[in-house]
């Protein structure tokens, strides 16, 4: 038997199948089922987006507790969502996704007439909530959104008024921006002024054009080619209404298209500031500690693609592992996977599908795969080093 390693485990979530904690779980049994005799420390990460949450809620024990408000999902049904009381009910986290997220909607829901009209009024209520408890920093984690509204809906809900031409208040969605006309500012939430907002997230996209918010994320929350083409103008023209109601020229802004472009209107209408989301989150959950004295690293995200080089969370594990050799499972490989491959980031990228799967049937199975897969990684160490003895 080989000697016993010191395995960390941090993986974001698998989106929409399993979050940052379930992932660990799995990884960490499966380990545990070749190699026993392993020290395993399960340290779920995130990077601002869906399952972060949960991730730092894991960690902080009962420095942190969790809220729960009652506010809306991205096509306005009622739902509960959750937010962390933090420092002494001071300070919260905030998490988009867990009101406004993708998880939320179902993959038949996820179509162009939805992508058109999802909001993030939902987490605008949350921040409220927040606000109510006496939050006076507020970190808000983005990422994992159905929506593509620029945090309108957001900011409809803290008492910013959207209007067009006639003086008529703008519905709900991404689109309807191509009709607004102009911003009312006089009832936005004053408390909004007085506190610490801060904007955890890695996406370095700006708000428009062909890396903007619609272009590189609106396809996977249901949109269209034409859909896609409706929601950039829209959020062509709110950008434009923010620098005349403001001053603030965010549009092009990196990181500005995150969340749908919710970072835009963070920008333009409170006093936000944006920090790494991995940073935020690695610093909260404890991750440099757990790396010291490690022999392998494990992260996970549900595909590797050009955006895991991005900024995403397993990136961030890869560089605070300086040196540690860290394995990245996967649930797929996409478009630009074999430039994360290549760069020298990971030991290995290893999707953990077994046999031809469809995507809701892969999902439905990750905790299994996840598991399956790490053990295969776990007896492949053994036969590495008894190769490596050999020589």
């Amino acid at each position: 038997m080989s000697p016993a390693l010191r395995v960390v485990v941090a993986p974001d979530s698998f989106g929409g199948a399993l979050d940052s904690v379930a992932t660990a779980e799995a990884i960490a049994r499966g380990w545990a089922s070749i190699r026993p005799d392993d020290t395993i420390l399960q340290i779920p990460m995130a990077d601002g987006g869906e399952g972060t949450l949960t991730a730092i809620h894991a960690a902080s024990g009962d420095r942190v507790t969790r809220q729960v408000c009652a506010t809306v999902d991205p096509l306005g049904r009622p739902i509960e969502a959750a937010w962390l009381a933090m420092e002494g009910g001071t300070a919260a986290f905030v998490e988009l996704a867990e009101a406004s997220g993708l998880a939320r909607m179902s993959f038949a829901e996820r179509n162009p007439a939805n992508a058109r009209i999802a909001s993030t009024r939902g987490t605008g209520r949350v921040i409220r909530a927040a606000l109510d408890a006496g939050a006076r920093r507020i970190v808000v984690g983005l990422g994992g959104s159905a929506t593509t509204d620029g945090g309108a809906g957001l900011l409809v809900e803290l008492g910013l008024r959207l209007l067009d031409a006639r003086g008529e208040t703008l519905p709900d969605g991404g689109t309807s921006l191509a009709t607004l006309d102009h911003v009312e500012v006089g009832d936005l939430d004053p408390r909004l002024a007085q506190t610490e907002i801060v904007i955890a997230s890695d996406v370095t996209n700006p708000l428009t054009g062909s890396s903007g918010a619609a272009a590189t994320f609106a396809p996977q929350k249901g949109a269209d080619p034409d859909t896609v083409a409706e929601l950039d103008a829209a959020l062509v023209r709110w950008g434009a209404e923010i620098r005349r109601a403001t001053g603030r020229d965010v549009t092009e802004v990196a990181g500005a298209g995150a969340a749908g472009g919710a970072t835009a209107g963070l920008l333009g209408f409170t006093g936000a500031v944006v920090q790494s989301g991995v940073d935020e989150v690695a610093e909260l959950v404890g991750l440099a500690a757990a790396l010291q004295g490690a022999d392998l690293v494990i992260t996970g995200e549900g595909r590797a693609d050009e955006q895991t080089l991005a900024g995403k969370a397993a990136l961030g594990v890869a560089r605070q592992a300086r040196g540690i050799p860290v394995v990245l499972l996967c649930g797929g490989l996409g478009p630009g996977a074999e430039i994360v491959e290549a760069s020298g980031a990971f030991a290995v990228v290893q999707p953990i599908i077994d046999r031809p799967l469809g995507l809701e049937s892969a999902m439905a199975d990750t905790e299994r795969l996840l598991a399956n897969a790490t053990a295969r990684l776990a007896r492949s160490i053994g036969i590495g080093r008894r190769l490596g003895a050999r020589r």
